[in-house]
């Protein structure tokens, strides 16, 4: 089973308050969320809102875009480590090297998508 979002968040923000010899309790106080429901999310078995990560981030004085940047990490490793035992299929690639997904084409990873920034009269008019 793949690896979730909210257990690799819990796993995240438990590796740093045990990296700063922290207890659930001194955690829980800081960042005024109960005890029982901080052990929850580090368990990966709460959706933390957006909110409540930022009240933890903030007790335990690291940003939240290192704790998702962490998370991020850990998600790709587990996605790209194959699993043991099962075979992983190599894509089909079409005469011109794109590579082909279920046999569409796929945008190339080299591929830059500019998008313009909205005219600022079309938004004051909206």
């Amino acid at each position: 089973m793949a690896l979730l979002l909210r257990e690799a968040i819990g796993d995240s923000l438990r590796r740093t308050r045990v990296s700063q010899s922290r207890t659930l309790r001194e955690v829980s106080n800081s960042a005024r969320v109960s005890l029982g429901y901080l052990s929850e999310v580090e368990r990966g078995r709460k959706e933390a809102s957006s909110e409540l990560l930022a009240a933890i981030c903030d007790a335990l004085a690291v940003p939240l875009s290192d704790v998702l940047v962490d998370v991020s990490e850990t998600l790709a490793t587990k996605k790209s480590a194959p699993v043991a035992g099962r075979q992983v299929a190599e894509p089909a690639v079409s005469a011109s090297g794109t590579v082909l997904a279920s046999g569409s084409p796929t945008i190339a990873r080299d591929t830059r998508v500019v998008i313009p920034a909205p005219n600022a009269r079309r938004l004051a008019a909206a």
